[in-house]
Formats: structure tokens, sequence, C-alpha cells
């Protein structure tokens, strides 16, 4: 299997995007936001979601042309109107608004509504740390997982990821679904064939399953049990109740819902750590804390303790050099989406 350059495949999904009417801006950041994701590993939350994008554009069920838009501003205090656009578009104009309300402020908290799935929490995540803030973002997800003691889907796995900066070559970043596992990790499982381990997912009858299309067809199990369920609903209410936006039942699925957008929520808070300690006290005081924890005794066979982000930071380091491995059959659906658009594939071997 050959392997090809990350840059090539970003401009690659880039021109897709743009050859249906999609701006420039808007269709870059989406393509870095997908290709991002595949380079840290979160394969789940990679191109592969380029076609069911492209589908829902056809579909008017994204805007691929919405504006981003305050329904309020009140200082360190927000809320955005993503107009039905691109949920990793809308991400990061409400995440520079959120960043530039912190570095004035002090701390900004931000919601958005009327978005889309946006990918992956660490995209916004590093972005905040570049520029010394600590970043909170929540986002709300249609139904696929029950609550505790539930017998039907209600949740969406809705994620949390944090960072903060470190004083190291790596970030603390936090990027986690509410669920056991991602739910595109049973999609990407059921895509190539694959057994999923059991006790991630359920069946339609409740029953747990290593079948990973009986899965989708069932829910995906919330983490820690009732602590997961939990934590779920908080991420839902601030994403979706506070914001104006779905939340449980009405967040539209991305793949089933063809009748009406998925007015995904989405909250941000950043903080300017300035406000606390300088950032260099800071980063070396984070630094000094992931010391310690590198010096901790390891359990039997464990080669070093890491903290958050690190494994997804040296995958990300080695796929930039080596290039990216596509399965064939998402590969042949790229080729195929780029004959149908009019974008040539641009070969796998790397730059």
């Amino acid at each position: 299997m050959s392997a090809i350059d990350p840059d090539r495949l970003a401009r690659f999904c880039q021109e897709l995007f743009t050859a249906t009417g999609t701006p420039a801006e808007t269709a870059q950041i989406v393509a870095q936001s997908l290709v991002y994701a595949d380079l840290r590993g979160v394969d789940s939350h990679g191109v592969v979601r380029s076609e069911i994008y492209l589908e829902r554009i056809a579909k008017g069920m994204i805007d691929p042309k919405a504006n981003v838009t305050f329904v309020c501003d009140d200082g360190p205090i927000g809320l955005m109107d993503g107009g039905n656009g691109f949920g990793a578009f809308v991400g990061v104009k409400a995440l520079e608004a959120c960043m530039e309300r912190a570095e004035r402020f002090g701390v900004c908290a931000l919601g958005v509504r009327h978005s889309n799935h946006f990918g992956t929490g660490a995209f916004y995540v590093e972005r905040a740390v570049e520029r010394n803030l600590a970043l909170i973002v929540l986002s709300n997800a249609s139904q696929t997982m029950p609550a505790t003691g539930g017998a039907r889907p209600f949740l969406g796995t809705n994620p949390i990821a944090l960072g903060f900066p470190t004083g190291r070559e790596v970030p603390f970043v936090l990027d986690m679904a509410t669920s056991l596992v991602a739910r595109g990790k049973i999609i990407m499982a059921a895509k190539k064939g694959l057994d999923i381990p059991l006790g991630w997912a359920v069946d339609e009858h409740g029953a747990p399953t290593t079948n990973a299309q009986a899965a989708l067809n069932g829910a995906v199990l919330p983490m820690g049990g009732p602590k997961g369920s939990g934590l779920s609903m908080a991420i839902d209410i601030l994403s979706g109740v506070l914001t104006g936006a779905g939340f449980g039942p009405s967040v539209r699925n991305m793949y089933e819902d063809w009748n009406r957008p998925q007015n995904v929520g989405h909250f941000f808070i950043a903080i300017d750590v300035a406000r606390f300690l300088e950032p260099e006290c800071f980063r070396q005081r984070v630094g000094h804390y992931i010391d310690q924890l590198k010096a901790e005794p390891r359990a039997e066979g464990v080669a070093e303790i890491l903290y958050a982000g690190e494994a997804e930071d040296r995958i990300a380091k080695r796929k930039r050099s080596e290039g990216l491995i596509l399965p064939e059959q998402l590969k042949a659906d790229l080729i195929r989406l780029g004959s149908d658009y009019g974008v040539p594939w641009p070969g796998d071997t790397m730059a």
C-alpha cells in the first residue's frame, strides 16, 4: 500500500468542496480539519466524512456559503448563529471570536447554534494553546447512545476537549467522546467489514454485539455508565439547550435525516492564563507537573507514561513524515468523488 502526502490530500478535499461552490476559505478549513483528524489517528473524523458532507450540500442540508453571525455580543459572553454552515468553518469562526474576547477580557464563554458536525475538538484546542489560552470545547450530536437504564438511543456521543500550554513541545490536549468509544470508529469498522470489541455497543434489541453494522442499528454505550451518561447530558444542556440549538432527540442525524438540518450546538470557553500567571510561569508549572507524572513508577510492561495528546502528536509527526495510508475502499470512494466533481486524484506518492 502506498502513502499519500497529507498536504496533497487536503488540497484534493478542498477542491472537492470548492467544486460545489463552497468559498475557498471555508473549503480550506474543512479540508484541513478532516486531514488533521487522520494525521492524529482519529480516522473516524477524517476524510472518510467527505462523502457525507458533499451529499448533505447536494441535498440542501448544509449551506456551504453560510455566514457566522453574532446573535448576542456582550463582551466576554456571546452567542453565534452558524447559519447551517460547515461545522468546522463555524467552529473556527466562533473560536476566533472567543479567543479575541478572552485576550481582551481574560475569559470568554461563547455558544453556537445552527451548526453541523465540527470534527475533532483538538482541532480547535491546539489553535488556542498556540496563543497561550486554555480552552474547553463542547459539542452535542445526534442520538446514538442510550442514557443509563434506557433501552434506545437518546443522547449523542457528545464530545468534550480541553487544552493547556505545557512548556513542552506537545501541549496538553484531551479530546474525547462521552461514549465508551466514538461512534465513528464503529462506522469505520463497518466500512472495513471488521468486528468491534464486545462491550462497545448493543444491537437494536439491546443485546451486546461485536457486529459493527448491528451496533450502528443499535446504540454505542456511554463511558463509565451513569458518569458518561450524565456528562453527555451536561454537554447537551450547555451546547444545545442554552444556545437555542437542537438537543437530545432534536439534533438531526447526519446520515439518516434528509428533511431538516442538524442544528448542532457548540460551546467554547477560553481563558487567558496571563490573567492568573505569567504565561512562561504557567508553562513551567505545567511542565514540572508533567515531569513528575513521567517520573512515577510504571506498571509492569509499560515503557512510558504519556499525558493527554502526546500519543496523538507522535502519530501525527510520523504520518506527516511517512504519509497517510488510506483503506482501499475509502481511497476508491474518494477517487469516485473526484471523478464526479471533476477533481483529479493527486496520486499516492509522497511529495
